[in-house]
């Protein structure tokens, strides 16, 4: 903490909204007389002389690429302190009022009940007490922990595990095991093909370099950079766009949308039906073939199993040419196109672009498209100058060399030793966190388990796929009767929100614990509710190694004093800790002031400055590497000499034919040993080519949120103004919009601004029609992770919350990943006043008449 004056005082805060201290959003907040007056960037220079941090520096045609001396906050940074006034704060400890731990549970009310004020004497008693009894019936795995997923940034206070942590001592409890999310398709498929642990994005050392120098057309595949990174990685990756422009990269997007990032930056947008990419590649890969243009030797010396893919692609191995006439029926776009996109590849250097993936890596059967990107970028000399892979913001909290596409710096700063969450720990029982609803409905025994294969985490190597995981485990294995959960925001985020509300209010279900800042999503579902302090309200230590910038640390100093009775996540279970007997024992003695040094200390930043130097500056940033330049993009070292450099994959090669899905699955339909387009099939029938397309005739795309970060922040009234965050409906409720073509409108008589209908055999969701050319015919575009308004209980829902309605099932047989984009869904005009008529009480549910943003009205008063 520093002081600017007498009055106004300045702390440095990180706000991010994914992992823990490890966001690039850092701030700096000026408070006076208590409370947050504005929301700045972190000025570098005000700590640290320019020439100290040897800032990097890309020239390019007379042009220049190089840091701002400031960070590059997006709104959600600026409009934090609003979040903390939120009407949905939960500001005491809350108890469902019709759940009795001595008598009636009714569990079947979870989502409709109102809340009671309590004590945080009581909560903790009753959460104490009901472990115990938990433990003594069922066992220590009867728990579930779920600490992972869309969380704050935080370190010291953060959510993402520290009940685990606790439950640990007691015993152990079920872990959640976090899926690969925004990563499916690189984690279930391309991780076969080129390896490049642990999350299956290619290697990214020196990428923006090497596509500023060498790539003269940059493929936006599912790529919105301008929206995805906001949440965690700032507004770099959009200086990142403007300068590739500037210096005359030809800018060409594919999807189904013209993306934020397309509308302001494409030279061309190509729209590709969802779930049809891998039809649209193949046929790249027929041309390349056919007229001989794609780079024979270095298949011939950097892969292996390319014979049976061609044959494949050639139709020798079923008798039908992957052609672009064929693929042009399928995938929607004209021949033609196909044609000169394949030509151009083959003539220009080119880079395929990428934030996590887009919604097509997120789709059924994503692991193909991801395998042939790999394969395409293979026939081209992936790794050669130019040729490779980029993904538009670093992922430095892997502490990794290879994931860094912009010059490193000589440390990578890590708050891991300050972290009070849980590792994800396979030792006792987990669950992937798609499969919890599955295991939560199932009955399921040690004799008669659920089975999986892989851990699902992204962390985990391509050999752990091939592992059979069960639950519950043989050896003091129980399934699930309790669920302790810091991230509550499953029905909204994961894959079959529907289905999670069916397993939240299922009898087997005795006893749900929510901790969080706001009365939203989850929450709704639990039996006690513990409130949480926002980022504002606690001392911690972060770090910013996603930037792009410059690699930092800093401490983070509490800003205002907490509101009503919160506490942080940490502190919460400290609560629990201390009714159960292990206070000590969990907290190890330590204060808040050890564990920011504990963090610092193994940091990496020690090694610049001694910790008193560090608390009096408050910040350590790290200088550029001198020797940035020298180091070999991407997959440059592979491509120069394969044999000195391989690959992760078994054969050390790129694998066209994976030897690995070959050995472990070679009869698998939906993931074969080489890839292929995979319209339908046992786990999906998501496609126009399915007869089901009859009776919900559109696909449904579903990105990351614009306005929010996956359900965070949707309850912020000032985004809520914003036209293409939410509409107002002729009740005045703020409905989210649905993209939809103008042809497609009128087909349906639907007008801009009109209420819609959402719906599948899955349930159902409101909308409002923004009608824009922007989106493809005979597709409809939503965000996710809108916040959870329920009209039927686990059957629709006001606020547009679509991951309530997408598919249940996994990526496909053998891949328990995430489906949350892509889906079949029909479209219908609503009358929300008719609606009203028929569900009163849920549309009379109290407002802001402004912003349309529904209050809490679930807290009973105390007399």
């Amino acid at each position: 903490m520093s002081k600017k004056n007498d009055e106004i005082k300045t702390f440095y805060k990180g706000l991010g909204f994914c992992g823990f201290g490890i966001g690039s959003n850092t701030a700096e907040v000026d408070v006076k007389d208590g409370k947050v007056l504005r929301i700045r960037p972190m000025k570098f220079d005000k700590k640290y002389k320019q020439e100290e941090l040897n800032p990097w520096k890309i020239e390019v045609r007379g042009k220049t690429f190089e840091p701002k001396m400031k960070t590059l906050l997006p709104p959600f940074s600026y409009i934090y302190k609003k979040r903390m006034f939120s009407k949905n704060r939960v500001l005491y400890p809350l108890k469902r009022v019709d759940w009795d731990p001595n008598g009636e549970r009714n569990t079947q009310n979870r989502g409709e009940s109102k809340y009671v004020r309590i004590s945080w004497d009581e909560a903790t008693d009753i959460i104490a007490n009901e472990i115990k009894r938990i433990h003594k019936q069922y066992g220590p795995y009867a728990i579930l922990s779920q600490g992972d997923g869309h969380g704050e940034t935080k370190a010291i206070h953060g959510p993402h595990g520290c009940q685990k942590n606790l439950l640990e001592l007691l015993g152990g409890s079920t872990t959640q095991a976090r899926n690969a999310d925004s990563w499916e398709g690189w984690y279930w498929g391309i991780k076969h093909f080129w390896g490049c642990e642990p999350i299956g994005q290619g290697l990214q050392k020196n990428m923006w370099w090497d596509v500023s120098n060498n790539t003269k057309m940059l493929l936006y595949w599912g790529c919105d950079p301008e929206t995805t990174p906001w949440g965690w990685g700032g507004q770099n990756p959009s200086r990142l766009c403007r300068w590739f422009k500037e210096i005359g990269i030809k800018s060409v997007f594919i999807s189904p949308d013209l993306n934020y990032t397309g509308a302001v930056w494409a030279d061309k947008w190509i729209p590709v039906i969802p779930n049809t990419d891998a039809a649209l590649q193949l046929a790249i890969a027929y041309i390349w073939i056919k007229e001989d243009s794609y780079d024979k030797e270095y298949v011939a010396t950097h892969t292996v199993g390319f014979e049976p893919f061609r044959q494949y692609v050639m139709g020798e191995e079923d008798g039908e040419a992957k052609t672009p006439e064929w693929a042009s029926k399928i995938c929607g776009v004209p021949t033609y196109t196909i044609k000169a996109l394949a030509r151009k590849w083959a003539k220009d250097a080119t880079t395929i672009g990428h934030c996590n993936g887009g919604s097509y890596i997120r789709s059924g059967y994503s692991s193909e498209p991801a395998r042939l990107e790999g394969c395409l970028l293979a026939m081209q000399g992936l790794g050669k100058p130019g040729r490779g892979q980029l993904k538009f913001i670093e992922f430095g909290q892997y502490g990794l060399h290879e994931y860094y596409p912009c010059p490193k710096s000589k440390v990578i700063p890590n708050v891991g030793g300050a972290y009070n969450g849980a590792t994800y720990d396979i030792s006792g029982q987990f669950l992937p966190k798609t499969l919890i609803p599955k295991a939560i409905l199932g009955d399921w025994t040690v004799e008669n388990p659920m089975t999986w294969y892989g851990v699902t985490s992204s962390g985990f190597p391509a050999d752990d796929q091939f592992v059979e995981y069960q639950y519950p485990i043989e050896e003091g294995g129980s399934e699930l009767h309790m669920i302790w959960t810091d991230t509550p925001c499953w029905t909204t985020c994961w894959n079959g929100g529907n289905s999670m509300i069916k397993a939240l209010r299922s009898p087997k279900i005795e006893f749900v614990l929510a901790q969080h800042p706001w009365l939203e999503n989850d929450c709704l579902f639990a039996d006690i509710i513990l409130p949480v302090s926002s980022k504002f309200e606690q001392e911690d230590i972060a770090c910013d190694n996603q930037s792009g910038a410059f690699n930092s640390l800093y401490y983070e100093g509490k800003c205002v004093e907490t509101r009503g009775e919160a506490k942080s996540d940490y502190e919460c279970v400290c609560e629990v800790a201390k009714k159960l007997g292990v206070y000590e024992e969990y907290t190890k003695g330590m204060t808040y002031e050890d564990l920011i040094k504990r963090g610092f200390e193994m940091s990496g930043c020690q090694t610049l400055m001694s910790y008193e130097e560090f608390r009096e500056k408050e910040i350590c940033v790290v200088p550029t590497d001198e020797n940035w330049k020298d180091v070999v993009p991407g997959f440059g070292d592979f491509a120069n000499d394969p044999e000195e450099n391989p690959m992760t994959t078994p054969s050390g090669k790129l694998e066209f034919t994976s030897e690995n899905l070959s050995e472990y699955f070679p009869d698998d339909e939906e993931r074969p040993p080489h890839p292929k387009f995979i319209p339908f099939g046992k786990t999906h029938q998501e496609s126009y080519l399915h007869p089901r397309s009859e009776k919900y005739p559109y696909l449904l795309v579903s990105n990351h949120p614009r306005w929010r970060v996956h359900a965070n922040m949707d309850d912020v009234t000032w985004l809520r103004e914003i036209p293409t965050c939410k509409m107002r409906g002729k009740d005045g409720y703020m409905y989210e919009p649905v993209w939809i073509n103008p042809v497609d409108a009128k087909k349906q008589g639907i007008a801009h601004g009109d209420v819609v209908k959402l719906y599948n055999e899955r349930g159902w969701v409101l909308g409002a029609a923004y009608i824009t050319e922007r989106i493809m015919p005979h597709v409809i575009y939503q965000d996710h992770g809108s916040r959870l308004d329920p009209i039927v209980t686990g059957e629709s829902d006001r606020a547009g919350a679509n991951n309530l309605i997408c598919p249940t099932n996994t990526v496909s047989q053998h891949c328990s990943g995430e489906v949350t984009s892509g889906f079949l869904v029909g479209i219908e005009k609503a009358d929300e006043l008719e609606l009203a008529k028929q569900y009163p009480e849920q549309f009379n549910r109290p407002y802001c008449p402004h912003s349309g943003q529904i209050l809490t009205s679930r807290v009973i008063e105390n007399k």
